[in-house]
């Protein structure tokens, strides 16, 4: 597990905008079955987390449309809420950071590591927007 004190600024630059921090399985299994969309960003202590993932989400969701609901889990801090998130993201393998977007319960959207990883958050953002404009 990762330090709080070096995790803890790292979820702010969600929360801070809003973003719900789901700390518990019980929070993502709700949030993730819930009526209408949202948004489940696992978060990271990595570089493209830092570079490009969380700029990109923000970007993203500055917009008109957007998800009903964002949030977020921290892989390497929250570990059984993540592992709670990576069982609705079937088919895709466990990666950090990623973004999911559901639609009532239903996985609609993924962004694995390695399409975020060598991208700019405005690419991370538009991929998000192009999702949003299709699914919320």
């Amino acid at each position: 597990m990762y330090p709080e004190s070096i995790v803890l600024p790292m979820k702010a630059e969600l929360t801070t905008i809003g973003f719900e921090d789901l700390t518990t399985p019980d929070a993502v299994a709700a949030a993730i079955n819930s009526k209408g969309t949202t948004l489940v960003v696992v978060n990271s202590v990595c570089g493209c987390a830092a570079g490009a993932a969380r700029p990109g989400v923000k970007l993203s969701v500055s917009g008109e449309k957007r998800p009903d609901r964002i949030t977020t889990v921290f892989a390497g801090f929250d570990t059984e809420a993540v592992a709670e998130a990576r069982k609705h993201f079937a088919p895709y393998p466990p990666s950090s950071p990623a973004i999911a977007l559901f639609k009532d319960g239903k996985l609609v959207h993924f962004v694995e590591r390695h399409h975020i990883e060598g991208r700019s958050a405005q690419m991370i953002a538009d991929n998000l927007k192009m999702a949003f404009d299709e699914f919320c």
